[in-house]
């Protein structure tokens, strides 16, 4: 019987000896002539790389992922099998315009997770460096990511959304376009968010905070001081029910600490989901 012809694989690559090195653009690749891709980067099979994308040093693309657009990833990064990055808002304003997706140094991109560009002319959807978007993940249009953001398994982002450094939003949690969640927040599992999550803090499947991120906290250099701070701050917040306003005032007699001071620009930055924090009081202990 004769050997059938390996489809999408010339001669050369057929008889390539199995111990040399791979190469960095598998054969059944479509790379658009436009797009820049480093000599160092290594394009998997059925990859499909449309327009003027931009893939930088060391970036990894696995087997059937697509990039599409305005597209730019930094050094290092991995893109997992049927990841789609770049393409379209799903936005009925939008027009067709040039716009981007901005994705930092060594972030991981897992199976299935979409991002989108951003919807309006000239806007971008940004992603920070050393970001894990699991499978399935959505970051919709102009969401800007900050750095070490981990987007679990079904996690879902609304556009324009805001995530500070280090924060976790959990397995298929949703978040409503236009909230912000603040740094190393925890947005808990299922959870369906719909005002701004102050930084530092855990919330329940509704939004609600219930109780500061210890854990996190430590685990990222938070100081013993800053924490101390920022505990006094919460019971003060939320065990008394304070609204923006008055909590604002407090914070701002109050804190002294980087973090402290960090957490009084959230509560105070202007926020395009009205009543802004809106977040329920702490839960008490039955």
């Amino acid at each position: 019987m004769l050997a059938e012809e390996p489809i999408g694989v010339d001669a050369a690559t057929a008889n390539r000896d199995p111990a040399s090195p791979p190469m960095p653009i598998h054969p059944t690749a479509v790379v658009d002539p436009d797009a820049c891709i480093d000599p160092t980067a290594s394009i998997g099979a059925y990859v499909v790389i449309d327009g003027p994308v931009s893939v930088a040093a060391d970036c990894q693309i696995g087997p059937g992922a697509t990039l599409l657009g305005h597209t730019s990833l930094g050094v290092g990064c991995r893109v997992h099998s049927r990841a789609v990055i770049g393409d379209t808002p799903q936005d009925y304003k939008f027009g067709g315009e040039v716009s981007y997706v901005r994705i930092g140094e060594r972030c991981i991109i897992r199976e299935g997770a979409t991002v989108h560009r951003g919807t309006a002319p000239g806007s971008e959807t940004v992603i920070g460096d050393a970001c894990m978007l699991m499978t399935c993940s959505h970051v919709a249009h102009n969401c800007i990511l900050g750095n070490g953001v981990t987007l679990v398994s079904g996690a879902l982002l609304g556009g324009h959304v805001v995530v500070g450094d280090r924060a976790i939003i959990s397995g298929n949690a949703a978040v409503h376009q236009f909230v912000r969640i603040g740094e190393l927040a925890l947005v808990g599992i299922v959870a369906r968010v719909t005002q701004d999550v102050p930084p530092f803090c855990i919330t329940d499947q509704e939004g609600t905070v219930v109780g500061e991120n210890r854990v996190g906290m430590m685990r990222a250099g938070i100081t013993r001081g800053e924490r101390d701070e920022l505990k006094a701050a919460y019971q003060a917040i939320h065990r008394k029910g304070l609204g923006r306003d008055a909590a604002t005032a407090y914070l701002q007699a109050t804190v002294r600490t980087p973090a402290g001071l960090r957490l009084l620009d959230f509560f105070t930055a202007y926020s395009k989901r009205g009543a802004g924090i809106g977040i329920a009081r702490l839960r008490r202990a039955a």
